[in-house]
């Protein structure tokens, strides 16, 4: 009775089995004591045989599956023999049956094992018979036992069946768990490196290109000599983005939001956006926003607005934000030459298209939407709408 997952319906019934068993040996031998007689040595070798072949067949049965599928048949065979030549000596051998009952059922095969049980009944009945004549208890008792044993051992083979079905089914889980497991971990790492290129793209890069963008018009500005000013503004732009790298090493949010969504913008377009002529107006309605919500809204912003500068060429930008109940919209207008988004979308390698991409996917971390409405020679309007959770 060897199961993956023993339970305890199991393992009662095959401790009552042996059980029943002991007190029913133990009931032969008392006979053989208290009868004595010239048979008694051979009954009691016999009950001794009887013994010592239960409990080596019981250890047989606990092998592995195959030493069980030869050596189990051997087993009951052998103990059933013994059991008919005791039965000839010692009458009460007969209600050893009963535990034979069981491991016919649970030994042998489908077919057989009923078979055996009903040829054990009849060979039961004939010994009682033979030693005290043939009665109604004696005839009665074996059918009712055969027939209880049939019983319990075909709902214990449905019990085994549906505890193996079981074990495979969790097993099956179990793998399926584990997989989930590994794509889980999978996800976030790549949710994580989509994250981090966002950042790095939205900060980092930007303000590594409008520092490049800075010294160049500083080259420009007076001949060798270069501008003070624009010098002054890319020292403070590689500040800022190394304030922000720093930051996003410790994981938290990002420095220019300490004062709120609306300060962090003004100062971007007062020391950062606004040069060569380009004009920057915010209008921020409302800084209550999470944090979550107000970082997604300021880095799409600084996306939009460093793509304007860099592609665009405009002289007016306005970056405006809103919130109406449970939606926060931000709005970048330019009045740059503008560009085709389904052209730019195509390239995939442009710094502008991964631009528009991770603006997009940090919408969608909201369940929101994002609008671009572009065209050459009329400038562009990014439109994000993020909901408020």
């Amino acid at each position: 009775m060897v199961h993956g997952t023993l339970t305890p319906v199991f393992v009662g019934l095959r401790t009552g089995l042996y059980v029943l068993s002991a007190a029913l040996l133990a009931l032969v031998v008392v006979r053989i004591v208290v009868e004595g007689g010239a048979t008694a040595p051979l009954a009691g070798v016999l009950a001794g045989a009887f013994a010592v072949v239960y409990l080596l067949g019981a250890v047989v049965a606990r092998g592995a599956p195959g030493r069980r599928a030869v050596a189990g048949p051997l087993w009951v065979g052998g103990l059933s023999v013994v059991w008919v030549a005791l039965m000839v000596l010692v009458p009460e051998a007969a209600y050893l049956v009963f535990p034979l009952f069981f491991l016919y059922l649970h030994v042998l095969p489908r077919i057989v094992g009923p078979t055996a049980v009903v040829v054990a009944t009849l060979v039961a009945v004939v010994a009682l018979g033979v030693h005290g004549g043939f009665t109604l208890g004696g005839v009665v008792g074996p059918l009712v036992g055969a027939g209880v044993a049939l019983l319990i051992g075909l709902g214990y083979r449905a019990l085994a069946r549906e505890a193996v079905e079981r074990e495979a089914l969790l097993a099956e889980l179990i793998a399926t768990r584990d997989r989930l497991a590994a794509t889980e971990r999978e996800q976030g790492v790549l949710a994580e490196r989509a994250r981090l290129a966002r950042e790095i793209h939205d900060t980092v890069a930007q303000g590594l290109s409008s520092i490049q963008m800075l010294l160049h018009a500083a080259e420009r500005a007076d001949g060798d000599r270069p501008g003070t000013e624009h010098i002054r503004l890319a020292r403070e732009t590689a500040a800022d983005g190394l304030a922000d790298t720093r930051r996003f090493i410790r994981e938290l949010a990002p420095p220019t939001l300490d004062q709120g969504l609306g300060a962090a913008l003004r100062r971007l377009a007062d020391q950062q956006w606004t040069r060569d002529g380009l004009a920057v107006s915010v209008a921020v309605s409302d800084d209550g926003l999470p944090m979550d919500v107000e970082t997604a809204l300021l880095r799409i912003a600084q996306g939009a607005v460093a793509n304007a500068v860099q592609h665009a060429a405009p002289s007016q930008v306005d970056v405006t934000v809103t919130v109406d109940g449970r939606e926060a919209r931000l709005t970048v207008v330019d009045d740059g030459v503008g560009f085709d988004p389904v052209t730019s979308g195509d390239d995939v390698s442009a710094s502008d298209s991964f631009g528009l991409r991770a603006m997009a996917e940090r919408v969608e971390q909201f369940g929101g939407r994002l609008d671009v409405d572009s065209a050459p020679g009329r400038g562009t309007t990014v439109t994000a709408v993020l909901e408020v959770p």
